[in-house]
């Protein structure tokens, strides 16, 4: 629902409801049935065409019956899936007052998830019945006009009663195949509209009806003048092709849907509430444990407290009342570097606790929490964001009516000149039957059938052909930093310590190699790396990946360079013990090389020679732990946070010794991708929650400029961007991987999607880039303006021989069977067309 709803009427709200709407096709559908929702007194509607739904505010008590009617007299079904009252309104007067799950669930998938008593699989207007009708009626056609294409198309087959067969079998793909056309075309007729199924309706029945008028004509008369002309096969073969066409369309559709159902999965299902004494404080029991009890998450309300175990999913939005730790948000955030938090803090919910306990006080709940608001910025963008109308539809629009004018004046045009009935009725079933949209059908599934098997040996898949009408307008695209530009994961790129050479080489670790800075940086690091393997921290474990040995050398995962010949971060076998992580800090832990004849300095005294102690965490923490931290490594930490890097001290006996600098560098593609884009005129910016020293960094990186660079975006405001960027007249494409980058990918007008991202973001895009690599955004452009290119060529040329035949065949020069041959002959013209996108890219 549009923001507007949520604040500028809560005062006079007497409620909500959801209504699932059946049949809606185009945006014409969508105005239709807004149109007559709203000009019910007391209500407010928005209807979104890609999760099939509207979304009513009811200033005044409005029976749901009455909406549903609404929705009927439009010309469309409606099911109710959510009803919401205000108090006021429902009062103790028996009112329908909603259960706690009704008051949760986001807008737009209600009508996915009917409640116990709702028979989906049966009902015939649920939308999944619907995609089961669809694929029905198509493997029906497909089977019944294979063989009425056979015995029509080769002459050499000949039997008594061959006619009569081909009626048979072709009769039911021109009714009940064609059953979901006819439909459409009779209910925009009954509002005075038309559209591409009023072309297929008036097509399929021209040519089955002067068929079987033919075939009857023929069997009466008492001398048969010959075969007569039959057009069976240009109904069925029409039938089928556009069936299989609506069916994936009906599939690309349903796919929105799913991207909300993938968002609201992210959460968890279940809490555990803590019971509270009368004065609101947590109670605990005999043990000193919490006093929990589990209850699902819709049952929490603002101002519970739930409790948070490591490794669990935050169930709802809230502060953090006691316990530290450190929380994974990737999944909401994108970025890859967990958030510290402790006392006082807020947490998100569907965010993920990585260690500490954590008692959490509920702040937001339902569809108040940050995943909900989400989710609805998804919905919302999808109902603003007008569907493009497909380019056959809107010639069919003023075609068709055109074409029945014409037809109906050749009929009476040949009755006054002739006032043969026969001539006449031939020479308008000729302009019908030349009119019928086979080639303006296959002109746009055609180019998208090939320009979409080309995009897939590429790695992009396009979702449909309103998406390729968009690149072309494309003059900005905004690229999220993390996973997209970046690879989306901590490395170690440089150790600094204390009096090393700065900046020779790669790093502290191949800073000098006298044996002095060069062996107290490879030291700093291979203690460092011992006690973080055994921490579950993303930054611990890549600490731990620089440090790890390798069968061909030391690995590191990252530009630090090798310590030096046959040796090792672990090298002389380093051995942990006494290890304590204290989350929202660091880890600390007594390392022994077992190997060793001496001890390794003057702080091994106390502990045992070849015994050191080891802590790595923040500096502050460090400090609170009396570690003695110089200034030079205080230096080195600003200096480091300030380019927009991790920072993370380590400490040997009690002094802070090195710095380990850790950073999440550009994909090695990025640079050549962005250089891609500039070529294609597009102007590219970066987008990222991330800090401004991070931000820029990368996008030196990739040749990204300063005053393009967007940081410190919260994840609900990455739309916000977008539409900002939009306002100033651009017309913008995103590329993104996040669940937080989901309602910036569908408000954009072209949204691509990393395919090594989350379901939600590729869900909510119109190309997905299966690769994961950022020059795939490229050829997904090439290949998109390309393949739109083919349609208007084809349409085109599917519209010229209309106009060019349609005036031979009023004039009698085309009877319907060249009328048929011509057809075909257009039909061949496009196809082969379209054919020319196998090599595009």
């Amino acid at each position: 629902m549009h923001a507007e709803h949520e604040t500028g009427r809560g005062a006079a709200r007497a409620g909500e409801v959801e209504l699932a709407v059946e049949g809606m096709t185009c945006a014409s559908c969508v105005a239709r049935v807004e149109r007559k929702l709203n000009k019910v007194e007391g209500v407010e509607a928005t209807v979104n065409l890609p999760l099939e739904s509207a979304h009513v505010v009811l200033s005044a008590d409005v029976d749901d019956a009455v909406l549903v009617k609404a929705v009927e007299a439009a010309g469309y079904q409606a099911r109710v899936t959510r009803t919401r009252r205000s108090a006021h309104d429902t009062g103790e007067a028996g009112g329908h007052v909603p259960g706690p799950a009704e008051r949760t669930r986001p807008e737009g998938i209600e009508h996915d998830e009917p409640s116990g008593g709702h028979r989906a699989a049966a009902d015939h207007r649920h939308p999944e019945y619907r995609g089961e009708d669809l694929l029905r009626r198509l493997r029906v056609a497909a089977i019944l006009t294979v063989p009425v294409l056979v015995l029509s198309m080769i002459p050499a087959i000949q039997f008594p009663g061959k006619l009569w067969l081909v009626a048979a079998l072709s009769l039911p793909v021109a009714t009940w195949a064609a059953a979901p056309f006819h439909s459409a075309a009779a209910r925009a007729a009954r509002h005075g509209s038309s559209t591409m199924d009023t072309l297929v309706s008036l097509g399929v029945v021209a040519a089955t009806l002067w068929s079987l008028w033919e075939l009857v004509a023929d069997a009466l008369s008492p001398a048969p003048a010959g075969e007569p002309h039959v057009y069976f096969e240009v109904a069925a073969v029409v039938t089928t092709f556009l069936l299989a066409g609506r069916y994936t369309e009906w599939r690309s559709r349903r796919r929105a849907g799913d991207a909300l159902r993938a968002l609201l999965a992210l959460g968890a299902k279940d809490a555990e509430r803590v019971r509270l004494g009368p004065d609101g404080a947590p109670l605990r029991s005999d043990d000193g444990r919490w006093r929990t009890h589990s209850v699902p998450v819709s049952d929490l309300r603002a101002g519970d407290v739930f409790t948070v175990r490591p490794g669990t999913t935050v169930a709802t939005d809230g502060v953090v009342v006691d316990g530290v730790s450190a929380i994974d948000t990737s999944l909401v955030t994108g970025e890859p570097v967990p958030v510290d938090v402790a006392a006082g803090d807020a947490v998100v919910g569907g965010t993920v606790n990585t260690s500490g306990h954590l008692l959490v006080r509920a702040t937001r709940v339902g569809e108040e929490t940050t995943l909900a608001r989400i989710g609805r910025l998804v919905s919302q963008a999808q109902t603003g964001k007008a569907p493009v109308a497909r380019l056959a539809d809107r010639i069919s629009a003023v075609f068709v009516p055109v074409v029945l004018v014409i037809s109906a004046l050749t009929l009476v045009g040949w009755l006054l000149a002739t006032g043969d009935p026969d001539a006449a009725f031939t020479a308008a079933v000729a302009v019908l039957i030349i009119a019928c949209p086979c080639a303006l059908g296959l002109a746009t599934p055609t180019a998208i059938l090939v320009g979409t098997g080309r995009g897939a040996q590429l790695g992009v898949l396009i979702r449909g052909p309103e998406v390729l009408e968009r690149t072309r307008r494309v003059d900005t695209v905004v690229l999220d930093k993390t996973g997209t530009v970046t690879q989306g994961r901590m490395i170690l790129e440089d150790v600094l310590v204390p009096g090393s050479p700065a900046g020779s080489g790669q790093g502290g670790p191949a800073g000098a190699s006298d044996g002095s800075g060069d062996g107290r940086a490879r030291d700093v690091l291979r203690h460092a790396a011992a006690v973080e393997a055994l921490s579950e921290h993303p930054i611990a474990q890549a600490i731990a990946r620089a440090g790890a040995p390798a069968p061909d050398g030391p690995e590191q995962d990252g530009p630090v360079s090798p310590p030096g010949p046959g040796s090792s971060a672990n090298e002389g076998g380093l051995e942990v013990s006494g290890f304590v992580a204290h989350p929202g800090g660091g880890v600390e832990g007594l390392v022994r090389r077992s190997h060793a004849g001496l001890g390794d300095g003057p702080g091994s005294v106390g502990l045992g020679l070849n015994t050191r102690r080891v802590a790595v965490g923040r500096a502050g923490w460090l400090e609170g732990q009396g570690v003695a931290v110089p200034a030079e490594v205080a230096t080195a930490v600003e200096q480091a946070e300030a380019s927009g890097a991790t920072a993370v001290v380590a400490a040997l006996d009690g002094t802070a010794r090195g710095v380990l600098v850790l950073r999440d560098p550009a994909k090695p593609t990025s640079a050549t991708a962005v250089a891609e884009l500039r070529e294609l005129g597009l102007r590219p910016v970066l987008l990222t929650g991330d800090n401004e020293g991070a931000a820029r960094h990368a996008a030196r990186e990739v040749g990204i400029a300063e005053e393009d660079v967007i940081a410190r975006v919260l994840p609900d405001a990455k739309a916000a961007v977008v539409s900002r960027l939009q306002s100033e007249g651009r017309t913008v494409a995103m590329v993104g991987d996040g669940v937080n980058d989901a309602a910036a990918l569908a408000t954009a007008d072209l949204g691509l999607a990393m395919g090594t991202g989350t379901d939600v973001a590729m869900e909510a895009s119109d190309i997905t880039l299966v690769r994961g690599d950022l020059r795939s955004a490229g050829s997904a452009v090439r290949l998109s303006r390309r393949t739109l290119r083919i349609i208007k060529q084809n349409l085109f040329w599917a519209f010229a021989y209309n106009v060019a035949a349609i005036p031979l065949a009023a004039s009698g020069l085309l009877n319907p069977m060249i009328a048929g041959a011509a057809m075909a002959a257009s039909s061949v013209l496009v196809v082969s067309n379209s054919l020319r996108l196998r090599r595009a890219g």
